[in-house]
């Protein structure tokens, strides 16, 4: 509702637009309601809405694919994925090694932050996929644990 103040041969008038469609308005002026046609319609321009589609991290379509490993999930053989995309900046461990849950395996640098990789399960290091200096993606696996 928009809301207009003037002044007509020395009459003040408080007008308000409060409906427009078409050619009809609905108009209160000084506390009196009034139904105005205009002689050409008035052309209003519309502003488009946007639709955005659900967004799906690709890396989460599926649980075979997901990008870490479930806390409430089987312990033991899997993999380590990488959470963010980063550079590898030092690997902990090596093929062979027995790890625990909670070893550092991986310093990640990711938006100018180091991240340390934790494992999240024991077991042993069945192969290594990375090298310091080397460029990750999100949900690129890192380390795979075996028995």
């Amino acid at each position: 509702m928009k809301s207009y103040r003037f002044t007509i041969n020395g009459n003040e008038y408080d007008a308000k637009v409060i409906s427009f469609e078409d050619n009809l308005a609905e108009v209160e002026i000084n506390g009196t309601h009034y139904s105005v046609e205009l002689q050409q319609p008035l052309k209003t321009e519309k502003t488009p809405k946007l639709l955005r589609s659900v967004a799906i991290p690709s890396t989460d379509a599926h649980p075979a694919v997901a990008k870490t490993a479930s806390p409430v999930g089987p312990k033991g053989t899997g993999t380590i994925k990488s959470p963010l995309p980063g550079v590898i900046l030092d690997v902990f461990v090596k093929v062979g090694d027995h790890i625990q849950i909670g070893k550092n395996l991986v310093l990640l640098e990711a938006m100018k932050m180091e991240n340390t990789i934790e494992s999240d399960r024991e077991g042993t290091v069945v192969s290594v996929n990375v090298a310091k200096g080397d460029s990750v993606m999100e949900g690129d696996v890192l380390i795979v644990i075996g028995e």
